[in-house]
C-alpha cells in the first residue's frame, strides 16, 4: 500500500503538468494573482478537498474522472461566475467577502486577505478539475465502494496535484505582482474577472469536457506519469483497491496500460492450413493460467433441461467463454461470427457459453435474456451473470470480451471488443487440432455489419454515463423547453420537453424529445414502455420523416414502435455520413443508451 501511495502522489503530479488541467489552470493562475499572498493556499487547499471528496464519493463506475453530479457542477459554475463578477464590481467582492470572515479561525492568524474566498474558488474548481484519468487513479473510482485505502489513495493523488498546482500559482502571482507594480493593478483585476467568467462559460457548455475527450483521443502518451504507472511495481498491486485482479491479457491489446500478450504474434491462417500449421498455431499460444469456472450464475439456456454447465464437465472440449450483453451494439455485432463459429466447429469440439452480464438492470430479468436468444437466433449454451460473479472471476472488464479454453481446461487466447476475427478462428481452429481433431473447411459469418470508423462515440440517457449533452441531463423531473430549430453541433445531444431522468434510464414525461447531430451509418437505442405497451417514437432525419430506404429494422413509416426493452435499430443509412436526428416521444417511454456504427 506504501507503494500505491507514493505513485499516486507522484501520478498526481504528473497529470497536474498534462495538457487535460488546462480548462481549469487559467481560472486558478488568475484568481491567485489576486487578493492577500495567502490567497494562492487557499485556492489549492479549497480544490484538493473537494477534489478527494468527489473522488471518493464516487466510489463506482463513471465516465471520467471528476464531477459526478450536477448539481455540484452547476454549483461550481455558479461561484465562479459570481467571483467573476465581484472581481469587475468592487463594490460586490467587499459583500461577499464578508460573509466568509467566519471561516477566519480556520484559516492563517497572520494577514492574507483573499484566503477565505480563495477557498470558496477552489472548492469550486475541484469539483470541475478533471485530470487526466491514470490506472491508479481509475482503480480509486472503479470499486463498488469507498474504502480507507481508497481514501489514502485519493488524498495522495490531490496532495500531489496540489504540490504542483500551488507552484504553478505562485509563480503566475509573481508575474502579476509585477504588473501591479507596473501600475496596471486595475487592469489587472478586470481581466481576472473576465477569465472567471469566460471558464464559467466554457463550463456551462461542457466544453471542458469536450477537450478532455479531444485531448484522450488525439495527443498519444499525454499521461506524463503512465511509464510508472503501467509498471509490474504498480500493476501487480492495484487489486489491493479494486479488489479484482485482470487475470487475463488480451491478444488484441485492449488494456488499460497498452500492451499485448503473446498471443498477439498470432497469425491468422487462410482456409487451406494444414493440421501441421494449425498444430504449430497452438503451440504458439500461452498457457495463461487455469480458466475460472461459472460462479454464482442464474438461469441457464440452450442445454439439455436447462441444467447448469461446469467446465469439468466440458473437459475434452475448446470452449469459448463469451461476455456480452443482449443490449450492447458492439456485442450484438460479433454474434454472427459466434454462430457461424458454433455452427461449423461444434461437431468438432468447439463449445461456446454466452456469460450474459448485465449493464441495465432490466437485462437481469430471464424472460428478457430468453426472448434476446430467440431473436439473435443463439443456439449455443448461455448462461445469466447477474451478480457478475463469473465475469468477476476472470477479472473482465468489456463488452464483449472472449476467452479460449483448450481441452485441459487453460485460458490459451483472450480478446476484448470487436474484431481480430480471423485470429480468433485460427486459434480456435488450432487448439482444436490440438485437442485431435480433424478440422475441416472456415466458417462463414452471415448478417456482418460492419461498423464506420467515424462513428459518433456512444452516450446514455441517464446522469451516471452521459457525455456530450449541450444542456443536462438533469436528475429528477426536469422541462428542457421547445426543441431548438437549429440542430446542435456534432455529436452533440439535447434534449427538449418534460423527463424524468435517474442514474439510467430517462423516461419521457410530456413533449419529450432529442436531438442530436451524429456521424456515421447506423443508429441505435435503447428503448422500453410502461408495461410494454406498444407506444410511437417519431424519428426524423434531416428535418423530414425518415424516409424507408435510410430507415433501421424497427422503424416503419418513420416510427419506431416501442414494446420489450431492447436495442431498437433507428438508423440504416448506406454510407457514413453527417446528419440531424429528431426523436419525438410517447409519455412513458423510456431510454437507456445511444450507440452508433
Amino acid at each position: 500500500m506504501i507503494v500505491l501511495v507514493v505513485f499516486a502522489v507522484l501520478a498526481g503530479a504528473g497529470t497536474a503538468l498534462s495538457p487535460c488541467v488546462l480548462p481549469v489552470l487559467p481560472a486558478l493562475l488568475s484568481a491567485s494573482g489576486v487578493g492577500g499572498r495567502r490567497r494562492p493556499l487557499g485556492i489549492v487547499i479549497g480544490l484538493c478537498v473537494t477534489f478527494t471528496v468527489t473522488i471518493v464519493g464516487l466510489a463506482s463506475v463513471v465516465g471520467g474522472v471528476g464531477i459526478g453530479s450536477d448539481p455540484l457542477r452547476d454549483l461550481s459554475i455558479a461561484v465562479l461566475l459570481v467571483f467573476g463578477v465581484s472581481l469587475l464590481a468592487p463594490a460586490l467582492s467587499d459583500r461577499i467577502e464578508a460573509p466568509l470572515s467566519r471561516l477566519a479561525r480556520f484559516g492563517p492568524r497572520s494577514r492574507g486577505d483573499g484566503f477565505r474566498s480563495g477557498l470558496v474558488v477552489g472548492g469550486a474548481l475541484g469539483f470541475v478539475y478533471t485530470p487526466c484519468a491514470s490506472p491508479i487513479l481509475a482503480a480509486v473510482i472503479s470499486v463498488s465502494a469507498a474504502s480507507g485505502r481508497t481514501v489514502v489513495l485519493a488524498l495522495a493523488y490531490a496532495a500531489g496535484s496540489g504540490a504542483v498546482l500551488l507552484a504553478l500559482a505562485l509563480g503566475g502571482r509573481k508575474v502579476f505582482d509585477r504588473i501591479r507594480r507596473a501600475g496596471q493593478g486595475p487592469v489587472l483585476q478586470r481581466a481576472v474577472g473576465v477569465v472567471m467568467i469566460v471558464t464559467a462559460v466554457l463550463l456551462a457548455t461542457s466544453l471542458d469536457l469536450k477537450f478532455g475527450e479531444f485531448v484522450a483521443n488525439e495527443i498519444p502518451n499525454v499521461n506524463l506519469t503512465a511509464g510508472l504507472e503501467c509498471s509490474p511495481t504498480v500493476t501487480n498491486r492495484l487489486p489491493q483497491i479494486t479488489g479484482h485482479r485482470a487475470r487475463f491479457v488480451a491478444a488484441n491489446g485492449s488494456s488499460s496500460c497498452g500492451g499485448s500478450g503473446a498471443a498477439a504474434k498470432l497469425t491468422a491462417a487462410g482456409p487451406s492450413a494444414s493440421q501441421a500449421t494449425l498444430l504449430a498455431d497452438a503451440r504458439s499460444l500461452p498457457h495463461a493460467g487455469a480458466a475460472p469456472d461459472f460462479t454464482d450464475t442464474e438461469r441457464w439456456f440452450n442445454t439439455p433441461g436447462d441444467r447448469p454447465l461446469t467446465l469439468a464437465s466440458l473437459r475434452g472440449r475448446v470452449v469459448l467463454v463469451d461476455f456480452w450483453t443482449y443490449t450492447c451494439i458492439n456485442c450484438i455485432r460479433t454474434l454472427p461470427y459466434l454462430k457461424a463459429w458454433d455452427a461449423t466447429y461444434r461437431h468438432d469440439g468447439l463449445t461456446i457459453v454466452g456469460v450474459e452480464a448485465p449493464e441495465f438492470s432490466f437485462e437481469r430479468d430471464a424472460s428478457n435474456v430468453q426472448d434476446a436468444i430467440q431473436q439473435f437466433g443463439i443456439r449455443y449454451p448461455v448462461v445469466q451473470d447477474n451478480e457478475m460473479g463469473t465475469w468477476n472471476a476472470y477479472g473482465n472488464q468489456y463488452w464483449p470480451a472472449d476467452y479460449l479454453i483448450d481441452a485441459t481446461g487453460q485460458v490459451r487466447y483472450a480478446t476484448f471488443g470487436e474484431g481480430d476475427y480471423e485470429k480468433t478462428e485460427t486459434a480456435i481452429r488450432a487448439l482444436l487440432a490440438a485437442a485431435g481433431a480433424q478440422v475441416g473447411a472456415h466458417s462463414h459469418a452471415t448478417g456482418v455489419v460492419v461498423p464506420s470508423n467515424l462513428a459518433t462515440p456512444e452516450t446514455y440517457l441517464g446522469t451516471n454515463r452521459a457525455e456530450g449533452w449541450l444542456q443536462g441531463p438533469f436528475s429528477g423531473l426536469h422541462d428542457y423547453g421547445p426543441a431548438s430549430p437549429q440542430p446542435p453541433g456534432l455529436n452533440t445531444f439535447v434534449y427538449s420537453g418534460s423527463w424524468r431522468i435517474a442514474g439510467q434510464p430517462a423516461e419521457a414525461v410530456s413533449g419529450a424529445g432529442i436531438d442530436l447531430e451524429f456521424e456515421a451509418k447506423d443508429v441505435y437505442l435503447v428503448l422500453s414502455s410502461p408495461g410494454e405497451h406498444p407506444e410511437p417514437v417519431t424519428v426524423m432525419l434531416d428535418g423530414h420523416p425518415i424516409s424507408a430506404a435510410d430507415a433501421g429494422a424497427d422503424v416503419h413509416d418513420g416510427v419506431a414502435t416501442v414494446r420489450r426493452q431492447r436495442l431498437y435499430s433507428l438508423v440504416a443509412l448506406a454510407h457514413d455520413g453527417r446528419h440531424h436526428l429528431a426523436l419525438r416521444f410517447a409519455d412513458g417511454v423510456t431510454g437507456y443508451a445511444f450507440t452508433f456504427g
